[in-house]
């Protein structure tokens, strides 16, 4: 029997491959690393629910939005969470939050025109604010002279 090549992605490598996968409609990809039941949470209008339309199977030619993340990066190491950001033209901000088990995404929570705060209550006393420690916050940014609402999300 012939040894087969794994190779063990971390869940950064794991959710860059997932956006280069998406920007080629390469499904098979897709299917390997999203759980077929992923929970999914949206926050922002309603028109802007892109990524859902990709990971449900609509071709990236029938969706004119393009995620090209700016940043991945996991927030807190040992925590299965990996937040990627990004903006599109100077109007449009948003935030994924991405949770994975095992090297499959079970969780998206995704958010667009939206500040995000990420705090974890289990760390401890290290940069404490009210009992909790802020350990990932949205990259201010000019969004057409405007202003955008806050979230706070515990993990």
């Amino acid at each position: 029997m012939e040894a087969q090549n794994v190779e063990i992605l971390t869940n950064q490598e794991t959710i860059e491959l997932l956006y280069r996968a998406l920007q080629k409609g390469d499904t098979s990809t897709v299917a390997k690393v999203v759980a077929s039941d992923v929970e999914w949470w949206f926050h922002g209008p309603h028109h802007c629910q892109h990524m859902m339309r990709l990971l449900t199977g609509e071709p990236p030619s029938q969706v004119s939005f393009r995620f090209e993340p700016s940043s991945v990066q996991v927030v807190v190491p040992g925590h299965d969470c990996v937040i990627a950001e990004g903006w599109e033209g100077s109007k449009v901000y948003w935030v994924h939050v991405w949770k994975l088990k095992d090297g499959v995404v079970t969780e998206l929570r995704e958010y667009f025109n939206t500040w995000l705060t990420v705090t974890d209550y289990s760390l401890g006393a290290i940069g404490w604010d009210m009992g909790r420690c802020t350990v990932w916050e949205s990259v201010p940014r000019d969004v057409a002279r405007g202003s955008l609402p806050s979230l706070l999300l515990a993990i």
